[in-house]
């Protein structure tokens, strides 16, 4: 077998892999996969909102979801590592399933993405965008953005600081596309530029007015003569 039928089969199995287990952990809030090769055998990283719900009673639920994907997907001795997301609001993936909940419970699309755009921009982001393609008032296709922050397309920032989710809303009149895209609050843009080694000026101190001087008092009475005194001429 040529070394390209070879990657093409191993990024197909990855990709069946991941959507067998976004359906199995959607209990769990599946927040993202990272599979990698090990000289032991092959280690599944699970990120879940709940890993409680994936482990199971002493563990029984992800024994038995580590023998189905060895049989299913023929991995090398598969080891499942379950992992909590600490901050389910900056997670794309974690936001993108919500959004699609959120939509098959029967919200209005403009209410639920500026919702979503809200909650993602007050948890700390420095930008995010929503958006939802499908049928979503009328037969025909259409797509919707909602977008807050700063948000990059292209470029060495896409990678490093720009986290992806996608799920699907199933509705009555077909399914929607539910695109979330947020950019991590730790983001270092190239065009942020901090010159080192030059201090920062001191702020001048406003001048205060002058302080005016107390008015004299009313002039006091000259005292009266004792009784028998001259008078002054």
């Amino acid at each position: 077998m040529s070394s390209e039928r070879k990657v093409i089969q191993e990024q197909m199995r990855r990709v069946l892999l991941k959507d067998y287990l976004v359906r199995e952990s959607a209990r769990a809030g599946f927040g993202g996969l990272d599979i990698t090769r090990t000289p032991m055998g092959t280690r599944v990283t699970l990120i879940c909102e709940r890993p409680g719900i994936l482990i199971g009673h002493r563990g029984e639920l992800i024994k038995r979801l580590t023998e189905d994907i060895h049989q299913r997907f023929q991995l090398d001795n598969p080891q499942i590592e379950v992992q909590e997301e600490r901050q389910p609001s900056l997670n794309a993936q974690l936001m993108s399933e919500k959004l699609a909940s959120t939509l098959e419970r029967g919200w209005h699309f403009r209410r639920a993405g500026h919702s979503t755009v809200r909650r993602i921009m007050e948890a700390g982001a420095r930008g995010c965008q929503v958006i939802l393609s499908g049928k979503l008032t009328g037969e025909r296709h259409r797509t919707e953005r909602f977008k807050a922050g700063t948000i990059k397309y292209c470029g060495e920032a896409v990678h490093l600081w720009i986290d992806k989710g996608f799920y699907q809303a199933r509705l009555k009149p077909g399914v929607i596309g539910v695109n979330v895209w947020i950019m991590r609050p730790t983001a270092k843009l190239p065009d942020e530029i901090v010159v080192k080694g030059v201090e920062e000026r001191p702020k001048p101190t406003p001048e205060l007015p002058p302080v005016e001087e107390a008015a004299a008092g009313p002039a006091e009475a000259p005292a009266e003569a004792p009784p028998g005194a001259p008078e002054a001429l």
